[in-house]
């Protein structure tokens, strides 16, 4: 868990991420379907915030943890599914919750991985409490506890800078070029996983 107070990303204009793309479909009646239901058991934007991450967090699973080599990318595909790597995770909250003009970011990581190189990751920023909060649907196992805060990070993994772990600040409005490619060409993700998924944002 990390114990930063605040997210290490730039600054940025929350109105520039609230528009749905070919991805990030906040505008698929499914998508905006599901986002209405959690609207209507929310109080506030930081109510549907929540409920939105816990959706995606427990009722998508992780497409390694469960061992299903499905490909999964856009956000409606992810939904009908139910499956999908952390992008393909983040894809699908930044949708829901766009779709109910909250603003919300794509944002990633570079961790370590278990062959000694690196591995991009991806989660979102939302904007509440006129700030940027990073969150991770990743999908918790053990070893992995991550939980909606709006204070204290409470994120998959912590990076350390010691490995060559990177906390990328860009915030971006459209998922990364690199986890666009990979994805789309790919018909295995379990393959991919093990040999294949780009080591960060410039590779």
């Amino acid at each position: 868990m990390s114990n930063a107070t605040s997210p290490p990303v730039e600054p940025a204009d929350p109105t520039l991420f609230l528009a749905a793309d070919d991805v990030v479909q906040a505008d698929h009646p499914a998508v905006v379907a599901l986002a209405r239901d959690l609207r209507a058991q929310a109080g506030s934007d930081e109510d549907l915030a929540r409920l939105a991450f816990a959706w995606v967090r427990d009722e998508v699973a992780h497409s390694y943890d469960v061992r299903d080599p499905r490909v999964t990318l856009r956000a409606a595909d992810v939904l009908e599914q139910r499956v999908g790597l952390c992008y393909a995770k983040a894809h699908l909250l930044a949708a829901l919750l766009r779709a109910e003009g909250v603003p919300t970011a794509l944002c990633y990581q570079r961790l370590g991985d278990d062959q000694g190189g690196h591995v991009l990751h991806g989660l979102v920023a939302v904007h509440l409490r006129g700030a940027w909060h990073r969150q991770d649907p990743r999908g918790n196992k053990p070893g992995v506890d991550a939980q909606f805060s709006l204070d204290a990070e409470r994120l998959a993994f912590p990076v350390d800078p010691a490995l060559g772990e990177v906390d990328y600040p860009t915030l971006h409005a459209t998922p990364a070029r690199c986890v666009v490619d990979t994805l789309t060409g790919a018909d295995d993700v379990l393959a991919l996983y093990d040999d294949g998924l780009p080591t960060g944002l410039d590779a």
